[in-house]
């Protein structure tokens, strides 16, 4: 949880990056004003692994290093670190924090993940955090002492009376002057790094093409890069849009192809910029729609009925058999396989649309 102070900044995912790197990167710094403590917060492993090597050397200079994130058992560090599994239920595992205190020095992020997403460049990119960062050594404290309660009865003795040494140094010593001079310069360097700059959300991009090709789909949603489960909520919406047979012989290829535009044009329309769309037989779709409830996902595929449905006003002698499977998940990779199954059920028992609960999304049970 955030302490009491300056109000929360939005924060995307790509900033929070820069920032994290700048703190670790003056944790590995060769300094005499030791000893160092670093305690860090992942989420979940794949985001760790990333970083691994880092905070392996982290680990060889500091007094004490600690790694907590999401997962069945807590992560391996050299002597010196200490892996913390967390619960997926409590607050810390929404967590993206790391934070470096010696008796001089101090840097500090929090963010706490909102489970959302704007527009950037890949999912990853642009998911939400609302926190604070800065290079303050106060702040730092306050946050190691925070975070010292939350998982002291997690950490061994040894760590613990580590930490509190580097508490008592802090404590006598007065803090640096001059440290918001130096985190102005700090914050405008960042901002001017990263384009989309911690304290606000993301430049606005221009929004391409929803529809896109199975390789720009693996790429915006992280399928060939480090993604992981359990973070951002991502509806999934299979349609699969049919025609009576033979009406390309009775109407002409021509007509056909200005039927599948119209198709296409009426599945995307209720798709905001940062969804996408993939076309993945001549007559389904996959919707891939960020940070949806489930009540929002649903709606979105009555609109794709509702659109497609209107095509009958331009092509009254072709009529459009709609059929759609809606899920929500967190799970990585998405379950694409399960929707379409559903969608190809829901084709066969001429159910207009079904739904996969979330529970079940691993056997596709359409409901």
């Amino acid at each position: 949880m955030l302490h009491d102070g300056p109000a929360p900044e939005l924060l995307t995912k790509r900033s929070l990056v820069t920032v994290s790197h700048a703190i670790e990167r003056s944790a590995l710094a060769t300094a005499e004003d030791g000893p160092l403590v670093v305690i860090a917060l992942f989420q979940r492993m794949p985001y760790f692994l990333r970083e691994q090597a880092r905070y392996t050397r982290i680990a060889a200079g500091a007094a004490v290093t600690v790694v907590g994130l999401v997962a069945p058992a807590p992560p391996e560090l050299p002597p010196g670190g200490y892996g913390v599994a967390l619960d997926e239920t409590e607050e810390l595992a929404r967590e993206w924090s790391v934070v470096a205190l010696t008796p001089r020095f101090g840097a500090s992020l929090v963010a706490r993940d909102r489970r959302e997403v704007v527009a950037a460049g890949t999912l990853e990119e642009g998911r939400l955090f609302s926190g604070r960062w800065g290079f303050r050594r106060d702040e730092a404290l306050h946050e190691v002492i925070r975070l010292r309660a939350q998982l002291g009865d997690r950490l061994p003795p040894a760590a613990l009376t580590a930490i509190d040494q580097v508490l008592r140094r802090v404590w006598d010593l007065p803090a640096t002057p001059g440290e918001s001079r130096a985190e102005a310069a700090l914050r405008l360097m960042a901002e001017r790094v990263d384009r989309s700059g911690p304290g606000r959300v993301a430049e606005e991009v221009p929004a391409p093409s929803p529809l896109v090709d199975e390789p720009t789909l693996r790429r915006w949603t992280g399928m060939d890069g480090v993604t992981a489960a359990g973070t951002l909520p991502v509806a999934l919406i299979g349609v699969r849009v049919s025609e009576p047979a033979g009406t390309a012989e009775r109407f002409g290829r021509r007509s056909t192809a200005r039927e599948a535009q119209a198709v296409i044009a009426a599945l995307t329309a209720p798709l905001r910029p940062l969804d996408r769309a993939i076309r993945l037989a001549p007559d389904e779709y996959l919707l891939v729609l960020p940070a949806l409830t489930r009540e929002e996902a649903l709606a979105v595929a009555a609109q794709v009925h509702a659109s497609v449905a209107g095509l009958a006003r331009s092509y009254p002698f072709v009529s459009f058999a709609v059929h759609t499977a809606v899920t929500v998940t967190d799970r990585r990779p998405m379950p694409v396989a399960e929707v379409r199954h559903a969608v190809e059920w829901a084709a066969r028992e001429g159910v207009p649309m079904a739904t996969v609960a979330r529970e079940a999304v691993a056997s596709a049970a359409p409901r």
